[in-house]
Order: C-alpha cells, then sequence, then structure tokens
C-alpha cells in the first residue's frame, strides 16, 4: 500500500455511516483535527526525512518510568489505575532470559515500521505513513474496527471506550478510535520550522530521559548520517524487535538478544 492514502467518495460514504454506527464521541470544544495538524503537516513532510528512536536498554533502568510519565503528560494520557483505563502510548516490559535468569527493562511504543501492517489491514485509510515515516491514525475516518489492533506484533495500539475529558489540542483524542504513539509529531513539525537547532525539541519520552542523565533514548533523522543517532548506530548497532518480520522499524534496540 503506497504512503499517501486517498479516500473515494463512495468510501466516504461508507465511513460516514460507519462512524455513525461506532457511536464515536468528541469532547466539546475538540475537533480532532487531521492527526493533529497532521494534513498540513503531511503536505510539508517529505521522503528526505525519516524519523526514528534508538533506545539502549542496558541504560534502562529497571522501575524506572520516566518515559511513560512524561508522554502520559505531554498527550494528556491518564495513564492506567484502579478507577479508569485510559491509552498507553509507551509502556515499560520485563525481559527474563528463562535459561540464564538475565532480567533488562525497556520501553516498548510503536515501531513506526517502514512496512506498518497497521495500515495494509486499515479498511478507511484512517491508519497511515506521512511520507517522513511516522505512522499515524486519522481519526476522522477510523471507526473503531480494530483491524491495526489485531495487526500490530507489538500491541502497540489502544482503543478509547471512554468520553475523554481535558483532552489537549496537540493530541486530540476521541471515544471510539485507535490511536498510538505519534513520535510526537507536534514537536517534529514544530521543529521543522524552527530555524535554531538549539530550540529543538525531541519527543516527551526522550526529553525526559535525557533531562533525567539517564541518555537510555535518542530521536533524530535515521536519513541524516551527521544526526545524533546515526552516529550511535554506527558506532554501537541497533537491533529491530522482530526483524523477522521484514517490517523495517523505525524503532531500534541496542543491548537486546
Amino acid at each position: 500500500m503506497s504512503d499517501e492514502q486517498t479516500v473515494n467518495p463512495s468510501r466516504r460514504h461508507f465511513v460516514g455511516s460507519a462512524v455513525a454506527v461506532a457511536g464515536i464521541t468528541i469532547a466539546p470544544g475538540v475537533f480532532l483535527t487531521r492527526v493533529a495538524h497532521a494534513e498540513s503537516a503531511s503536505q510539508a513532510a517529505t521522503e528526505k526525512n525519516r524519523w526514528g528512536m534508538l533506545i539502549d536498554s542496558s541504560k534502562c533502568a529497571t522501575g524506572c518510568n520516566d518515559c511513560v510519565t512524561a508522554c502520559n503528560k505531554e498527550n494528556g494520557i491518564s495513564g492506567f489505575n484502579r478507577e479508569k483505563t485510559d491509552a498507553q502510548w509507551i509502556r515499560k516490559v520485563t525481559l527474563k532470559d528463562k535459561t540464564t535468569g538475565y532480567v533488562q527493562s525497556l520501553p516498548l511504543l510503536c515501531q513506526h515500521c517502514k512496512n506498518p501492517p497497521c495500515v495494509d489491514v486499515c479498511p478507511t485509510g484512517a491508519s497511515m505513513k506521512r511520507a517522513d515515516g511516522i505512522v499515524l491514525v486519522d481519526k476522522h475516518i477510523c471507526i473503531g474496527c480494530r483491524y491495526c489492533m489485531m495487526a500490530c506484533p507489538f500491541k502497540a495500539r489502544s482503543f478509547i471506550h471512554e468520553v475523554l475529558e481535558e483532552q489537549k489540542a496537540i493530541a486530540p483524542r476521541g471515544k471510539g478510535t485507535v490511536e498510538s504513539c505519534t513520535l510526537c509529531v507536534h514537536r517534529v513539525d514544530a521543529n521543522r520550522a524552527e530555524v535554531d537547532p538549539a530550540k529543538h525539541k525531541d519527543p516527551a519520552c526522550v526529553e525526559a530521559c535525557t533531562t533525567k542523565e539517564h541518555r537510555a533514548m535518542w530521536f533524530g533523522d535515521l536519513n541524516d548520517e551527521n544526526s545524533e543517532i546515526r552516529k550511535q548506530l554506527k558506532a554501537h548497532g541497533g537491533q529491530q524487535i522482530r526483524a523477522d518480520l521484514k517490517l523495517d522499524t523505525g524503532v531500534r534496540y541496542q543491548g537486546i538478544n
């Protein structure tokens, strides 16, 4: 399937009916603009860039949730608690080698695949990949079928079951739709318009990890040989989770077996 998704008139008619059936609810005062400004942003995004992330699991401390907390705060996600279950765009997982007993902790999020299975199975084109590699959901045409959730081998997507309040304009969300990590696309697009590199912002999770001086996460342009992420990959390498699926993930890991 091509990067650019198109929807013909008959499909729009189907989507309009399906949305009514799905009962998608948008909080008062919040309009689900095309994936947090992505309509205008995607016109500016080009294949010149491919945004990605590198995570060093050897520096990721067990019990540390700074990246998760920062993501929730940035995007208006309440997280998991006993009273209410919200989405989880990034989560910490613990891996244990049954042979040696070695335990390691690492963050898991949407892998922003070059060949995303979520996009392949979406019947409306709501799951899409921008030219710069960021995988997003257009919540205007998401009918909540959850095919993408079943197709994702990383369990990186969440379905919104409840009406959401106190949403943020940078990350509009709606009941009856699917969502996942956007690599803080609003920051990426703001960075592209910013002349001074010193003012560029990393995704919230990476920023938090750097601020706490864990330095287990890097974000940058995988196509830019001079970017820090490319330098790290060249010096220390990086692995894909489930490389056998040939998805060419935009998120790579160091220190995993």
